[in-house]
């Protein structure tokens, strides 16, 4: 659910950490991108799966090419397949979900996310998604697979030097904290903060114990600027402002992360933990849209943009006729041209670095 700014941050630190920046650097060479989390990383894995969070239909796609609804929660194209284009690496998903992939495919990119997904397991039993912890078994059934296919010593070079992006946390805390307090009767702000990171070290180690070496963690966005959220949270009915609170918790939760990443990176030897900070840059679009050619930043473009998506934002709900001046498309996703407008950002930044 939270707006994936990530891939973007994420190549950029990554070149910043790994490249020599006093001489003309390369991009790392990555053997391929390996995706866990939620709705903004999945390309069609809710297609699989019996389940109402599902973006396979129209209005959804309708600017992708062949204006086809692919399972992706936007109009248009993902940041993923942005970066993955910019890397020269094709994504699928697992095989478990499609076992009509072919041997070539297993070479190259997968995203194992899966909309309404997140680090809490409690999470999944509201949406009926596919876990983060099923999301790590499909993982090890996909290198199992691909040491079939190549062998095992190539199946561990190709995952040793895969990047790997872990963007989940926002349904977390939409689900089971602010729209249904499950969570909030167990604990205050600041402990489910560190439940959910503690379920993140867990996760980062299973993925190090699989032979995971570049590992990519998105912070929060900022939450109270969802216009879903900002519908059924408000406390004034005509206003479409953030709500500070929400954004205040996505603050707090992200420095505990940019504290705790460099202590988990010490505890994995070889390893390499960034953090990728989505807050900044889409505070940064709210606050100055002109900057982005955006003229609406507090509702999507699909329907009302008021509580629309998924199987509410349907072919019966009708879109906007200018959704590239949306910065989301539906009441919780980004439109495909904030999510250019991130790629173009990041290409800009990566040659003002690397010159």
């Amino acid at each position: 659910m939270a707006p994936t700014v990530l891939l973007i941050l994420i190549l950029m630190q990554i070149i910043i950490s790994t490249c020599n920046l006093t001489r003309a650097a390369t991009l790392p060479n990555f053997t391929s991108i390996l995706i866990f989390g939620d709705s903004t990383v999945d390309t069609g894995n809710n297609n699989f799966i019996n389940t109402i969070f599902r973006g396979n239909h129209l209005p959804y796609g309708q600017d992708f090419p062949g204006h086809v609804p692919t399972g992706r929660f936007s109009n248009g194209k993902l940041i993923p397949d942005f970066v993955a284009s910019f890397l020269g690496i094709k994504q699928t998903v697992p095989p478990s979900l499609d076992p009509n992939l072919s041997n070539d495919d297993l070479r190259t990119g997968v995203s194992f996310a899966s909309a309404g997904s997140g680090y809490d397991d409690l999470t999944t039993v509201a949406t009926g998604v596919i876990p983060m912890s099923k999301q790590l078994d499909q993982f090890k059934s996909y290198t199992a697979k691909l040491s079939r296919i190549v062998g095992n010593t190539e199946a561990k070079n190709i995952i040793r030097n895969s990047l790997v992006v872990i963007s989940a946390g926002t349904n977390d805390f939409g689900f089971n904290y602010y729209l249904f307090p499950f969570r909030k009767a167990q604990f205050d702000i600041s402990r489910y903060q560190d439940f959910l990171q503690n379920a993140i070290q867990d996760y980062v180690k299973e993925l190090y114990n699989q032979g995971c070496r570049t590992i990519v963690i998105a912070g929060l966005p900022p939450m109270g600027c969802l216009p879903v959220l900002i519908t059924l949270r408000l406390k004034q009915p005509l206003d479409r402002t953030c709500l500070e609170d929400d954004n205040a918790d996505a603050r707090s939760y992200n420095q505990k992360l940019v504290n705790l990443l460099p202590q988990l990176q010490a505890s994995l030897p070889g390893s390499r933990i960034v953090y990728a900070d989505v807050y900044t840059p889409l505070i940064d679009m709210v606050n100055n849209p002109q900057k982005y050619g955006f003229t609406n930043t507090n509702r999507g473009c699909c329907g009302t943009g008021l509580v629309e998506a998924a199987f509410l934002c349907n072919p019966i709900t009708s879109a906007c006729g200018t959704p590239s001046q949306f910065l989301f498309w539906d009441s919780i996703h980004p439109s495909e041209a904030a999510y250019k407008a991130l790629a173009d950002f990041l290409e800009n930044q990566i040659r003002q670095r690397i010159q």
